[in-house]
């Protein structure tokens, strides 16, 4: 959504469904015109794009911009680290000295663990 956002006249489902097989490499058997316009169904009820009356194209408001961008940063820098961490076995090596947002990421490791025992969740090896 973010990268169709610069569109001066907004974007149509095609316009989508090409931007989706140029960044992850899909084709059209795998994804199509018709999932991408239940995606953009599912957005609009999410708010966070928004479809004129009497027209095809769709376009992305700016509070909804920075909620999407919001969400990627928070699942890559926040919440893949924290999940990534859960795999760190006890004889791993910890550096002696910590930045205090090393420290915020071990104790959240931490808890996570802690979380994942009361839940009865035992976390994978990692994936190879």
């Amino acid at each position: 959504m973010l990268a169709l956002a610069a569109s001066p006249d907004g974007f149509t489902v095609a316009d989508m469904t090409a931007k989706v097989h140029a960044m992850t490499g899909q084709t059209h058997a795998t994804y199509n015109t018709r999932q991408a316009a239940y995606d953009l169904r599912k957005l609009r009820g999410k708010q966070l794009i928004a479809k004129p009356p009497r027209t095809r194209r769709y376009y992305l408001p700016g509070p909804a911009a920075r909620t999407i961008s919001a969400l990627l940063t928070l699942r890559d820098h926040v919440i893949a680290p924290i999940l990534a961490g859960v795999q760190i076995r006890r004889h791993d090596h910890v550096p002696a000295r910590l930045t205090p947002i090393d420290q915020d990421y071990e104790h959240l490791r931490t808890d996570m663990a802690k979380l994942f025992s009361h839940l009865g969740i035992q976390p994978g090896s990692a994936a190879a």
